[in-house]
């Protein structure tokens, strides 16, 4: 697990579809399941730790220099 799309991945083993439109709260929201993952014991402490340390890594990245990709995204 090294990026934001790998932790997308694992959560849509758990039948989890994150899309809100804005890549932060995408992130907020993973963050918030990846929890509850952990708290109902269907990832164990590793994949947890693994997972925060990447959603915490890319959700600083995107806060410093945000993606671009949508016309409607307030500037």
């Amino acid at each position: 697990m090294n990026n934001f799309n790998d932790i997308l991945e694992l959560l849509k083993k758990y039948g989890t579809y994150i899309h809100l439109g804005e890549r932060l709260y995408d992130m907020e929201l993973a963050a918030i399941e990846i929890d509850r993952l952990h708290e109902a014991g269907l990832i164990d402490n590793a994949v947890y730790a693994r997972a925060k340390i990447v959603l915490n890594h890319e959700h600083e990245k995107e806060l410093k220099h945000p993606l671009k990709l949508t016309k409607w995204r307030k500037e």
